[in-house]
């Protein structure tokens, strides 16, 4: 059981964050210095915060960095909680970019991605020797306006594609657990209590999440196992909606301490969460059957489910963002509030 079910799963899971972890670094680094004066220009209306709140989502790869850095600026006043409701839509959108990817089910491609990118970023790293930053501005060249120069940002990139081949990797690992998974007695009992009552699957998606820091881990492993046919799809959702809610418990901690608007805008991101969750937890059939227009592989349509959840919930909030009440709350919370 250690062989093949605990250490591929474990491994895989080890893997496949390193990815995560490398893929936001690198671009951070590439985004960063942007990203504080891009959410002050783009959040003057709910629709533009969530837009651009999906798209920065989506290049940083976390929905968390993105919600613990909007309670950081409102807890500096540099950002005012109405301000934050498009913002807080757009992460759950922005995340569904990396679920889909996963439920592609690109594995074969991880060791080229990663021999590839190695390449690449050794190739950056001589020519960043060989050709010196001050040397820019005589060659008729300059560093780019977020400071980086030119190698440095192809070796941003490089690592970019290095963590996304991890990424693949971790998911490819955790898939051969699969056949032997399925044998396990424990597991056996946790599918006959989720095929009896969803909850238990919405339990351990959220507790998992909790655990880990990160919905992506969560949702990365429901795929692989649906893609292994271990896990039947509809448990696979059930995880990945309770993923959703567990993910909130990062902006709560990151809350502690902050200022009331910093509160507020946690406790919005778990209202939407878990209020999206308890909308849809009966309507996982539904929300199966939908995915399952698009595509008819176990994997995919957890991936799927995912993204119509998340663009949903989104949509159907995003009314309720411009009704008078969240002025009147701004000037009571915020009193010296950002100029438009």
């Amino acid at each position: 059981m250690f062989i093949h079910v605990i250490l591929p799963l474990c491994g895989g899971l080890f893997i496949f964050l390193g990815g995560m972890k490398l893929m936001e670094a690198a671009l951070r680094h590439l985004a960063g210095p942007f990203l504080t004066r891009w959410l002050n220009r783009a959040t003057v209306s709910p629709w533009r915060g969530m837009l651009f709140s999906s798209g920065i989502t989506a290049l940083l790869q976390s929905s968390t960095a993105v919600t613990v850095l909007t309670i950081g600026l409102v807890n500096a006043g540099l950002l005012t909680y109405g301000r934050t409701l498009g913002i807080i839509l757009g992460t759950n959108i922005g995340t569904c970019l990396t679920t889909e990817l996963m439920g592609l089910q690109l594995g074969r491609l991880a060791v080229p991605l990663l021999c590839g990118s190695l390449l690449c970023w050794s190739t950056a790293v001589l020519w960043g020797e060989a050709v010196p930053s001050r040397q820019y501005a005589s060659a008729g060249a300059s560093p780019g306006s977020n400071g980086l120069s030119r190698p440095q940002a192809v070796q941003y990139i490089s690592l970019v594609f290095a963590g996304f081949s991890l990424i693949l990797a971790g998911i490819r690992v955790m898939q051969t657990v699969g056949p032997w998974i399925e044998q396990a007695g424990l597991f056996r009992w946790f599918l006959d209590h989720a095929a009896a009552n969803m909850w238990w699957a919405f339990a351990a998606g959220a507790c998992l999440t909790a655990l880990f820091h990160s919905s992506a881990a969560v949702i990365g492993m429901a795929i692989s196992l649906a893609a292994a046919g271990a896990l039947p799809a509809d448990v696979g959702i059930a995880i990945v909606i309770g993923s959703n809610v567990g993910t909130c418990v990062t902006a709560l901690i990151a809350a502690v301490g902050g200022s009331v608007s910093g509160k507020f805008v946690a406790w919005s991101h778990v209202l939407l969460n878990v209020g999206g969750a308890l909308l849809f937890m009966p309507l996982i059939p539904g929300l199966e059957m939908a995915a399952a227009w698009i595509s008819t592989e176990p994997g995919a349509k957890v991936a799927h489910a995912q993204t119509l959840f998340n663009v949903i919930s989104s949509l159907l909030v995003l009314p309720l963002c411009y009704l008078p009440v969240w002025t009147r709350l701004e000037d009571r919370i915020s009193p010296h509030r950002i100029k438009r």
